[in-house]
């Protein structure tokens, strides 16, 4: 019998940021090209996108993705692009933050806390779609 994992996908964010707090967090992106599980590499993601923003004092970081299914990333601070996740891993991000969020609709923002070790910071996480394109947005504290 199949064992079911009950922790919500917030608190799996959370552990991977826990885990990867020591790590090289660009090197630790680029490596999710090798991610085979979606929805695992989109939690690993999450993680270090928050990791990354904390460390480089980001004032936010933006996942794309167009019409075509293409994904595409910027962090706003210093017009640095992150390494994007695959296609896949891309497309499961924007699953796992509306499941984070519960937002609903074309559009809406919400702050998510989000625990590392013995802190934690409040991010706002906004999802927007427009035509055949979403957007997922990461906005840091100042």
């Amino acid at each position: 019998m199949e064992m079911l994992d009950k922790r919500s996908l917030h608190a799996k964010v959370q552990e991977h940021a826990d885990c990867f707090a020591d790590m090289d967090l660009l090197d630790e992106m680029a490596g999710l090209i090798r991610e085979q599980d979606a929805e695992e590499g989109a939690l690993k993601w999450l993680a270090l996108a928050v990791l990354h923003g904390i460390d480089r004092n980001a004032e936010k970081i933006s996942l794309r993705r167009d019409e075509g299914g293409a994904i595409s990333v910027t962090a706003k601070y210093r017009k640095t692009e992150l390494p994007g996740p695959p296609s896949s891993i891309g497309r499961k991000v924007f699953d796992v933050v509306k499941d984070i969020t519960h937002i609903e609709g074309n559009k809406g923002e919400t702050p998510v806390v989000i625990g590392i070790r013995d802190g934690s910071i409040e991010l706002e996480m906004k999802l927007d779609r427009n035509g055949g394109g979403e957007e997922v947005v990461l906005k840091f504290p100042e």
